[in-house]
């Protein structure tokens, strides 16, 4: 019979990792870009290199090299070395399959949300809807997608699963480039409508039309897709590249 070493994990060969509270230079410079191809500034087929980037962002190029290879296999660049970088096209597929894990989760989250939020917790999101009233007043888009952004956030939070907000955000990247492409101010005074009728189901404890006032919301990007591929055909891929 064979002896089976016994190591602690002491005996191991694993470097200790230094901490920082603050992100890398990496992290930098993959957040400034996510933060350029979701808001449209670099749009679909924008040639990038490594050697521009580094030298305009003032950094040395293994940052941007990591960030390039985080952004491609989240689907926000191609990478091919014989014709280079470009920002990839807003892939259906990839919108489709965002939609529909953002529904399935948020659905669960609004249903929780209308048996544990407090009335504190109600008074906190009727004035993010206040905000983002003004906002759609002022007609500022990046406002009123920053403040969207945070009332579905803070349904999560104050639902007591604010983990799944986290799950939401690395995969709804592929849908804030059509959200992007729609927030005219109608558009956005048609979202502020809609969280208005959320807000009162949740209020109302009614799971069942918390549900339905979610997935209608989210659904509604399935009828931009068709416009926006009508109009900017040459941004969309059928499927993810």
């Amino acid at each position: 019979m064979t002896d089976v070493a016994q190591h602690s994990a002491n005996d191991l060969p694993i470097p200790q990792i230094r901490q920082t509270e603050h992100p890398t230079i990496a992290d930098q410079v993959f957040a400034t870009l996510q933060q350029r191809i979701l808001s449209l500034e670099l749009p679909p087929r924008t040639r990038l290199s490594e050697a521009d980037v580094a030298r305009r962002m003032g950094v040395s190029r293994q940052p941007v090299r990591e960030a390039f290879k985080r952004l491609a296999k989240m689907g926000f660049l191609n990478i091919r070395p014989q014709s280079g970088t470009t920002v990839s096209l807003i892939s259906e597929e990839a919108v489709q399959r965002a939609r529909f894990i953002r529904t399935a989760l948020e659905v669960q989250t609004c249903r929780t949300a209308c048996e544990k939020m407090t009335n504190a917790d109600l008074a906190v999101l009727q004035d993010l809807l206040a905000l983002q009233k003004s906002a759609v007043e002022a007609n500022d888009r990046e406002r009123f997608h920053a403040l969207d952004d945070q009332f579905h956030r803070e349904i999560c939070i104050r639902s007591g699963v604010g983990y799944v907000w986290d799950l939401i955000h690395d995969s709804k990247g592929h849908m804030d480039r059509i959200r992007m492409l729609s927030l005219s101010q109608p558009s956005q005074q048609l979202a502020y409508d809609e969280h208005v009728i959320l807000l009162a189901a949740i209020g109302a404890r009614n799971k069942d039309a918390a549900a339905a006032a979610l997935t209608k919301h989210l659904s509604r990007i399935l009828n931009l897709i068709t416009q926006f591929k009508s109009e900017r055909h040459e941004w969309f891929s059928d499927r993810q590249e």
